[in-house]
């Protein structure tokens, strides 16, 4: 995976000792740690209000990926997850964003991007997978995007 970012994750415990010198300790790119997760959640089925790898929807998938990944603590649901963080604009995006889609006059549905508009999410149809913000589907349903990492 070339191009990660210099965006490094921090562990809880950000430091350790070598030599007797305390250094900062950091584990993988963002990027390298959401394809990471990715890969352990990948075509789990979609199932509404679930939340492990016999099932999962969106908001529960988001939220455990960035608590796994990124040791962030976001909302369960999707209304509430449109909350955090502070909005920014689509061309804006980053790894690690959330992205946030009207996909119905009631239901709203959110993933992380990961870059080149494509994004993880749980999709009713194919359950755990990269779609791409580009896809007629994705784009006409896009809400808007929220920056979590600091």
């Amino acid at each position: 995976m070339s191009g990660c970012s210099n965006n490094y994750v921090k562990p809880t415990d950000t430091s350790y000792k070598t030599k007797n010198q305390t250094q900062k300790k950091y584990i993988l790119p963002v990027k390298a740690a959401l394809y990471k997760e990715y890969k352990k959640w990948q075509n789990t089925p979609y199932r509404y209000g679930g939340n492990s790898l016999s099932g999962v929807d969106c908001s529960s998938l988001v939220q455990q990926i960035y608590k796994d990944a990124l040791n962030i603590s976001v909302p369960r649901t999707t209304k509430q997850q449109a909350k955090v963080g502070y909005w920014i604009a689509r061309r804006s995006l980053k790894e690690g964003d959330l992205v946030l889609f009207k996909t119905s006059w009631k239901t709203r549905h959110s993933g992380i991007y990961l870059e080149n508009g494509n994004f993880i999410n749980s999709s009713t149809s194919y359950g755990v997978t990269i779609s791409n913000l580009n896809n007629p589907y994705w784009r006409s349903k896009y809400w808007q995007s929220r920056r979590v990492l600091p």
